[in-house]
């Protein structure tokens, strides 16, 4: 099957791919929101739905994925860290501690039909010291992930444990979006 992927990201790319679809990129552009008033799944499916939306406007022949990735923990969110100082106040919030991991996912069909969902996965972090954190930060480019973390690269450094979907946790809850497209 033949899918839209209205993201630049490679994770998501290649789990679509290793799942066996073919995959075109298409950046959307889309703003995404960031309102605290929001709940997880709700700020992660609005997001999803902008980017889908604004993809499939001019695809509409085509079966246009988006998804967004939200990191929360304590009544707060862990964006995308705006320098390497952030990524490491972030990190050093969440490790020691288990965070959630949100994807809001938007599915455009062929026809109008669209779909929606939002899956969440309990992320631990083992303990870390200043020092532990920013070998792990050289060791990856923290910058473009929510949270300021790899999930597909670790080998065990920083992630304790992963209740729930290990795909959504990188990006795209790849078990999901097949169901949701009936295969």
């Amino acid at each position: 099957m033949k899918i839209v992927l209205a993201s630049a990201s490679p994770r998501r790319r290649q789990l679509l791919e290793e799942a066996g679809y073919q995959v075109t990129c298409i950046v959307s552009g889309a703003e995404e929101i960031e309102d605290h008033s929001f709940s997880p799944a709700e700020l992660a499916l609005e997001n999803a739905a902008r980017k889908a939306g604004i993809v499939a406007g001019n695809s509409p022949e085509d079966t246009v994925i988006a998804a967004d990735t939200v990191v929360w923990k304590g009544g707060r969110f862990f964006g995308k860290p705006s320098d390497m100082e952030d990524a490491f106040r972030m990190l050093k919030e969440l490790v020691g501690h288990t965070h959630e991991v949100v994807t809001g996912v938007a599915i455009h069909f062929p026809g109008g039909k669209i779909t929606t969902f939002a899956e969440s996965s309990l992320v631990t972090f083992h303990e870390l010291s200043d020092d532990g954190i920013r070998r792990y930060l050289a060791s990856i480019h923290p910058l473009d992930k929510a949270g300021a973390y790899a999930a597909q690269d670790d080998d065990g450094s920083i992630i304790k444990m992963i209740e729930g979907s290990v795909t959504n946790v990188i990006g795209l809850p790849v078990e999901r979006v097949r169901e949701m497209l009936g295969l």
